[in-house]
């Protein structure tokens, strides 16, 4: 069993996983004020609760988009269990082409993120990761990793609806009864979750046009399980697709660390 984990801007994403099965995964905040040793005791906690003890875990895997908190994430790894974990990054063994003006800057999330999907789901594949900012990266019918688009993030939209505007309030992201709302709560809520449904559904089906074919389609991120439903596509949710991806780049690159 390895501890995979996500740095993300907002959550950090936590899990034990092996060739089994997904013993877990857990979203802390990412706050960029924290020492390792406050992340290691998050850590720490976060396996006490789900009663893995630290002498299961093996070996661990970071992916990042937060680079000024990657030393202070690994210390956090070293002080519990004593070992470096890994860092997703450049040089790192994918098994998959990366079709890129430039390579090495293509986020780690969304490259992990294809690796699991690949191994999951036939070729091509159109990935969707909701989460700060939503990702949609493209595999073709050879395994390539093709590119993408980035958009906000649905709650950065929404923070940026009410925090712009003097009468919209701030609101919970809870789906409404219908499209068309009769209070402004509602007309909000439709407005950033039915609004995202489509815009997804419209960026699939211009993606699907270039590719000359359907794909197949999976989400993951933790606000996907909300807004995938209320697509017209019919697209497989996969709350652990990141950590799945960081556990095969592990075993690829074991003989390296």
């Amino acid at each position: 069993m390895i501890l995979a984990i996500d740095m993300g801007n907002t959550n950090i994403v936590i899990g034990a996983i092996d060739d089994k099965k997904t013993y877990f995964v857990e979203r802390v905040t990412t706050n960029h004020n924290k020492t390792d040793l406050e992340y290691a005791v998050n850590i720490k906690n976060v396996l006490e609760i789900h009663n893995i003890p630290l002498s299961d875990i093996s070996g661990g895997i970071i992916s990042s988009v937060v680079p000024p908190l990657n030393a202070t994430l690994r210390s956090a790894v070293k002080k519990i269990f004593g070992f470096e974990p890994m860092l997703v990054g450049s040089g790192m063994k994918t098994g998959m082409n990366i079709l890129m003006d430039n390579p090495k800057t293509v986020g780690a999330d969304m490259i992990v993120d294809s690796v699991a999907a690949i191994k999951n789901y036939p070729c091509p594949i159109i990935i969707i990761d909701m989460g700060t900012a939503t990702t949609m990266s493209v595999v073709d019918h050879g395994g390539n990793y093709i590119g993408g688009v980035i958009l906000p993030g649905l709650k950065v939209s929404l923070d940026s609806l009410s925090g712009k505007t003097a009468q919209l309030p701030y609101i919970s992201l809870d789906v409404p009864g219908s499209v068309i709302g009769k209070n402004t709560i509602d007309c909000m809520r439709a407005g950033i979750m039915y609004g995202n449904a489509a815009m997804i559904d419209g960026i699939i089906d211009r993606m699907e046009k270039e590719l000359g074919t359907s794909a197949s389609l999976v989400a993951t991120g933790g606000l996907a399980k909300f807004i995938t439903p209320l697509c017209r596509h019919a697209i497989a949710y996969e709350d652990d697709l990141l950590l799945k991806g960081l556990l095969i780049l592990y075993h690829k690159n074991l003989s390296r660390s």
